[in-house]
């Protein structure tokens, strides 16, 4: 009933934004396609590629038209998670022109905006398959579409990170200084989960192997090397599975396409990586009409 619930809670966000981006876009009216399309003419339009890439969002925008004539026929020529090429057709949509001009930027800028996550994504996780290391996404997501932002993370290949301040216990620098250090932040951790009977897993950064030391011997669930060199890493892995604990490692800070090789073969099991979702670039689709 829990997951159920909250799958209904991510599709209910889901489907504001898509309303959201719709009522911004028309607010009173399309006055462009009211202006110069007869209100009964039919067609179809195309979507291709423009750039190659990973495509992401193909059924939200069969939710987007379907939102704008529940009549329209939308067919799709390939997958999310499918690499295209530059004119590749990717979808078709048949039906009255006016409900498809009116979709037609809102499709664009979602589909545009997860392909370009999914396609940074799998550049990442081609990099690194060979260690076994996962690649993660972070909360760095553009308000109002993180769930869209972080599907599309899946979509390359990806794995979801904490979807949002509920779901995990992620102590951070300034919860570690507010509480006077990364023991009793720890402990009180522990103490909340307890008493709150929460089933979620409690990760900490550490900033130094001095407080990794001391994350260790308050055992958490995942630690966090924050800003740590492949060097550091190296050294700090030593401590972790010399200590015996089944405790997580995963990296971030200054990660990019130029290092991560590097920090994957180090033996960490999860790398984050903000730039995924936070530094986008679109990848280039353009829609086409055909009328009937």
């Amino acid at each position: 009933m829990k997951n159920q619930a909250l799958a209904d809670f991510y599709e209910g966000c889901r489907a504001k934004a898509i309303t959201l981006a719709l009522e911004e876009d028309r607010y009173t009216g399309d006055i462009t396609t009211l202006a110069t399309i007869d209100a009964h003419q039919g067609g179809r339009a195309v979507i291709r590629a423009k750039a190659s890439g990973v495509i992401g969002g193909i059924c939200v925008a069969k939710q987007i038209f379907a939102a704008c004539d529940p009549a329209l026929c939308v067919v799709s020529h390939c997958s999310d998670g499918d690499t295209v090429q530059s004119g590749e057709l990717i979808l078709e949509v048949s039906g009255k022109l006016a409900p498809i001009l009116v979709g037609e930027r809102t499709v664009l800028n979602f589909m545009q905006r997860m392909s370009g996550i999914a396609t940074r994504t799998k550049a990442y996780v081609d990099k690194v398959v060979h260690t076994g290391t996962k690649i993660l996404d972070t909360r760095k997501t553009a308000p109002g579409l993180r769930s869209f932002d972080k599907e599309a993370v899946r979509i390359g290949g990806g794995v979801n990170h904490r979807f949002a301040l509920f779901d995990m216990i992620l102590i951070k620098d300034n919860h570690i200084d507010a509480s006077g250090g990364i023991a009793p932040a720890i402990q009180h951790a522990k103490e909340y989960r307890e008493n709150n009977q929460l089933e979620v897993k409690i990760e900490t950064e550490v900033r130094s192997l001095d407080e990794l030391r001391a994350a260790l011997f308050c055992q958490p669930d995942i630690i966090l090397l924050d800003n740590f060199t492949p060097e550091l890493m190296k050294e700090a892995l030593l401590l972790v599975r010399s200590s015996g604990l089944p405790v997580f490692v995963e990296a971030s800070g200054n990660i990019g396409l130029h290092n991560v090789v590097g920090v994957a073969e180090t033996g960490v099991d999860f790398i984050s990586i903000g730039e995924l979702t936070h530094s986008v670039k679109a990848l280039d689709l353009s829609m086409t009409i055909k009328l009937d």
